[in-house]
């Protein structure tokens, strides 16, 4: 369907190609990150479930009463917030196995839907796409200059890219990529996100499940995780973090299995974007260690729960800027990797070895990347990555085809005499 003032994303393509390789495309994903508007774009007539009028009740109540009725449309057909119906996955199934076409119906929603009602995984007739929030080059804060794809395969063009203001890279971080609040202010994006986060607590995590939660506790653990943000913490840390720093009350205590069971509730809610770690191609000796790395879904959101509305907030405190800079990275580094089906994951070895980010290609090959705010810290970072190629080369495993450090304020992309790449993010493309 036609929409006005669309912005392009980066996963057009791909819902494009699933549309022609399966009869139904499931795109998942946060809430407000622009699922209904890239299904819209793909979709030539639409049903919205979840929505603030009357209709809401009316659409839900025909959608399992009468499926048909909701399946009927030009295709592809958007059915938004599907999971609020969910047997309509199964009607969905079996309609794309007795028409036999392809691309027939895009399915929206912005929770993990209730698989117990689903009879069928839906594996051959669906393809799932995840969206997260927009990338710096989607929403034009990156020049574009420098192909990911390109520099994983060795490749880079040296060009000057011109200065980057520090004020201007803390902006992007509280902004975040959300595609509503891309035209706003820091501080106005951070009251969005405020509100944001209201419903969430007060609204969706009930609608998920029915459990009644404990909404201070949840507002505990997600300041919490707001302060461990692009950390590899356990949950009794996050435990223990809670205990030491919000424990203004002795009545309030988080027992481990609560915890864990509201972690699952966020993960179901798609509010965390946590890395994977890597080892699927470290055939060594070597320990890894498989800890995720914690990320909310966008860096916006751990800024506003730590009441960071403005630059200079955030400039005053440089580490949690390095911390909040590293999750805007990841997750573009997510955005781009996803574009060529590669992955991204973090590495971390009982050796004391880390590596920021790490994007697996599809040949098996990988590349390490660190990630500095400043170019005050480029030679320690490089200075890791190739000590950390030397040992695995010594070690006899697979080490990384590609070494860069990603910063925030160089001026230029370029590859130094030792063979390490340098890039702005603010440069960065799939």
């Amino acid at each position: 369907m036609k929409i006005k003032n669309y912005k392009k994303r980066i996963v057009d393509d791909k819902i494009e190609h699933y549309l022609k390789l399966f009869g139904a495309v499931s795109i998942e994903g946060p809430k407000y990150c622009g699922k209904t508007w890239a299904g819209r774009f793909h979709s030539n007539s639409e049903v919205l479930l979840h929505q603030t009028t009357g209709e809401l009740s009316n659409n839900i109540e025909l959608a399992k009463i009468s499926p048909s009725l909701i399946l009927e449309g030009e295709k592809p057909r958007l059915i938004d917030e599907w999971q609020e119906a969910t047997n309509l996955w199964d009607e969905i199934r079996a309609d794309v196995d007795r028409t036999g076409l392809k691309g027939q119906y895009i399915l929206t929603g912005s929770s993990t839907p209730n698989r117990k009602k689903i009879a069928h995984s839906g594996a051959g007739r669906y393809g799932k796409i995840y969206l997260r929030t927009m990338s710096l080059y989607e929403s034009g804060d990156s020049t574009g200059d420098i192909s990911i794809k390109e520099l994983c395969n060795g490749n880079l063009k040296q060009k000057v890219t011109g200065i980057v203001d520090l004020k201007k890279i803390a902006g992007l971080i509280i902004r975040g990529g959300f595609p509503a609040n891309i035209d706003y202010s820091p501080k106005d994006s951070s009251d969005a996100i405020e509100e944001y986060i209201k419903i969430i607590i007060d609204d969706d995590l009930n609608r998920l499940d029915g459990v009644n939660r404990d909404k201070h506790k949840v507002k505990l653990l997600l300041k919490s995780l707001a302060r461990n943000e692009s950390t590899t913490v356990s949950n009794m840390t996050l435990k223990k973090d809670i205990n030491k720093i919000d424990n203004e009350d002795i009545d309030i205590d988080i027992d481990i299995d609560t915890l864990t069971s509201y972690l699952n509730a966020f993960d179901k809610l798609y509010l965390l974007d946590n890395d994977e770690p890597f080892s699927s191609n470290i055939h060594s000796s070597i320990r890894v260690k498989q800890n995720e790395k914690r990320h909310f879904a966008d860096p916006s959101i751990a800024c506003a729960f730590l009441n960071i509305k403005v630059e200079d907030k955030l400039i005053n405190d440089l580490n949690t800027f390095g911390f909040l800079f590293e999750a805007m990275v990841e997750r573009d580094l997510k955005i781009y990797a996803d574009s060529f089906n590669a992955k991204c994951y973090h590495y971390q070895d009982y050796k004391n070895r880390e590596i920021d980010s790490v994007i697996e290609l599809e040949n098996g090959n990988w590349c390490a990347f660190e990630i500095k705010l400043g170019t005050n810290k480029i030679e320690e970072a490089t200075k890791n990555l190739i000590n950390i190629k030397e040992d695995m080369e010594k070690e006899k495993c697979k080490a990384p085809s590609v070494l860069c450090v990603i910063c925030g304020l160089t001026n230029a992309a370029y590859k130094r005499p030792d063979g390490v790449y340098v890039i702005p993010i603010t440069a960065l493309k799939p």
